[in-house]
């Protein structure tokens, strides 16, 4: 097990705003005394016990209702600002025949799963469970989720997850259904928003998630996370990212640099679904509606490729001896996936046992690359991903996976023959 190591972090780079503070006053459980964290070196209370006083109701009421205009205003904040950037974006991508065919496939398929997504969206936002747009950074977008057990019985594990959405679609929001299913076996989840192409380029991207993962490491306790088991995740695009902000961190501790994070506080990182090798990945993507030219505005341009492609860049020694320092790697990939080969996890897999890092491989014969990620999910029951994923993190805790083995089927979200649908007209 890694042990969490202190760190040093720029106070002005990761001091929450005032309602973050809030925030975090309203998530911890309350008990019967008031206890004090100190996030950076301020004192918070942290109430954990099952009621308040009666006359506390009343402010906290108030609270609330301010909480969710606070919420109301970062929406329409959040719309007005996507919505400039959906603009500039259809200046990038034109009028392609490619282009208006995969959002027309991703229309439909969107409308046949809308049933699920409709009971997921009522969940975000209204479960208490759930504490959304905690600020983490001082750029846009620089917030998380968090998806908390209803249980306060000890430390929990905590997954950060960097969701997918091909660079330009990317929203914390997308990872609510695995946060929420996670949490349900005692798992905190952080769900990280960064910024996507046109707002922000790859580099951006890589900065927001590692400035997200410093916030997880050094205050998660403040939520009720252990320190000590933390697990980084990423899915397609997502799984990128967080594989380059993992190796770029490495790559920095090696060297001794200053940083506010370390690689031995990630117990695993788990990949899914992802792209590590932009060399391969630039004629195909164009071939499937993500042109070429777009591609290279995201990624900088091919003089970046190699920077930015973690399998490539495991070939310099300098980076292949921080690889070391890397947690155990588990690679997730549908055999059937067409909008990122699974070659992708396999070489990477490959290139990370070359540099002696323990890298595993786990591939699921006929899964897409939307099945293990959302239709396996909204059809509820037994899912191979989901069980291999908590089976990891709960390895060496007997009294979870005992809990684990008792838990009930879930519940199913969407009705087979839509589902079905779906993956037959999935644009992914």
């Amino acid at each position: 097990m890694h042990s969490p190591l202190q760190t040093q972090q720029p106070e002005q780079r990761c001091r929450p705003m005032t309602s973050t503070v809030s925030e975090i006053e309203e998530v911890i459980p309350d008990d019967d005394s008031d206890r004090v964290t100190l996030l950076n070196g301020e004192p918070l209370r942290r109430r954990v016990s099952g009621k308040l006083p009666v006359e506390e109701e009343g402010p906290r009421r108030i609270f609330r209702q301010q909480s969710f205009g606070r919420d109301i205003g970062h929406a329409a904040a959040e719309t007005y600002l996507i919505t400039g950037l959906s603009f500039k974006l259809l200046r990038y991508l034109g009028v392609g025949y490619r282009w208006m065919t995969k959002l027309l496939a991703l229309t439909c398929y969107a409308m046949l799963l809308m049933p699920g997504f409709l009971q997921v969206a009522y969940s975000y936002f209204f479960s208490k469970q759930i504490r959304r747009s905690i600020v983490y950074g001082d750029q846009p977008r620089n917030r998380l989720d968090l998806y908390l057990p209803s249980n306060n019985d000890g430390l929990k594990p905590v997954v950060v997850f960097v969701t997918g959405g091909a660079w330009i679609i990317g929203y914390k929001a997308w990872g609510s259904l695995l946060g929420m299913q996670l949490a349900e076996r005692d798992i905190i989840v952080a769900c990280l928003d960064y910024r996507n192409f046109p707002q922000g380029t790859i580099s951006d991207m890589v900065t927001d998630a590692s400035q997200g993962i410093s916030f997880v490491c050094n205050h998660i306790s403040a939520f009720g996370g252990d320190p000590n088991r933390i697990y980084l995740m990423g899915q397609s695009a997502g799984a990128h990212i967080a594989a380059c902000a993992l190796l770029e961190q490495a790559t920095k501790e090696s060297k001794g640099e200053s940083i506010s994070w370390r690689v031995s506080q990630i117990k695993a990182y788990f990949g899914l679904s992802g792209g590590y090798n932009l060399y391969n990945l630039v004629d195909h993507f164009h071939n499937r509606g993500l042109y070429r030219s777009i591609f290279l505005s995201i990624m900088e341009g091919e003089e970046s490729f190699k920077k930015f492609s973690p399998e490539v860049r495991l070939k310099d020694p300098i980076v292949g001896k921080a690889a070391s320092l890397l947690p155990p790697i588990i690679l997730f990939h549908g055999s059937s996936d067409y909008s990122i080969p699974c070659d992708e996890s396999k070489t990477f897999t490959d290139a990370l046992q070359a540099v002696g890092a323990k890298a595993e491989l786990v591939l699921y014969s006929g899964k897409t690359h939307t099945d293990l990620f959302l239709q396996d999910p909204l059809r509820g029951g037994k899912d191979e991903l989901f069980d291999d994923i908590v089976s990891v993190i709960h390895a060496e805790d007997n009294d979870a996976l005992t809990k684990d083995s008792l838990a009930p089927p879930r519940k199913r979200l969407v009705p087979e023959l839509l589902l079905k649908l779906a993956r037959e007209v999935s644009p992914f």
